[in-house]
């Protein structure tokens, strides 16, 4: 299979695998894991900072024009995956697709946050959900065509239906 120049294959336990390499490194407040807000109800509303490598500034030209962005990292202190997990919103088992569970066979997070500002390599930012020093591979602009009239919650909207009926708001 032809990959191009820009990825090297490299044999992992008999099966394929990319390598890929930080462009820059989170700055949190959360130490662990456990310090992240999560469930029913988590607001994400803590500030850090994404510092870029220095030898990628140049690829933020034109970034503070945009309110808010995709943020792709590595959860890199997770340990294996699980195909089925029970995320802290639900007390049912999902895929694990079907979820944000850290235990993925791909172990990469996606966050959308608010732009606050850049000073130069350094972009301030509110919405992170990940641990201090998490590697980020890369950064997007968040441009959504999706109407928010048309976006479906899956199982998410059905276990938040069920908590409010039962009269909890946490699990």
């Amino acid at each position: 299979m032809w990959l191009g120049s820009r990825f090297l294959l490299v044999p992992v336990n008999g099966e394929a695998a990319f390598e890929m390499r930080p462009i820059g490194f989170l700055r949190t407040p959360f130490t662990d894991a456990a310090s992240v807000p999560k469930g029913p109800g988590a607001a994400h509303r803590a500030e850090g900072a994404l510092e870029l490598l220095p030898a990628y500034e140049a690829g933020l030209q034109d970034i503070e024009g945009f309110s808010h962005l995709y943020i792709v990292w590595v959860f890199d202190r997770a340990e294996g995956f699980s195909l089925v997990v029970t995320p802290p919103t639900d007390d049912r088992p999902h895929g694990v697709f079907a979820t944000r569970s850290p235990r993925r066979p791909n172990p990469i997070g996606l966050t959308v946050v608010e732009l606050l500002g850049r000073e130069g390599n350094r972009l301030l930012v509110k919405g992170v959900d990940m641990i201090d020093g998490t590697p980020v591979l890369d950064i997007k602009p968040y441009l959504s065509s999706v109407p928010p009239e048309t976006l479906r919650r899956g199982w998410l909207a059905e276990a938040e239906a069920r908590r409010t009926a039962e009269g909890r708001t946490r699990p």
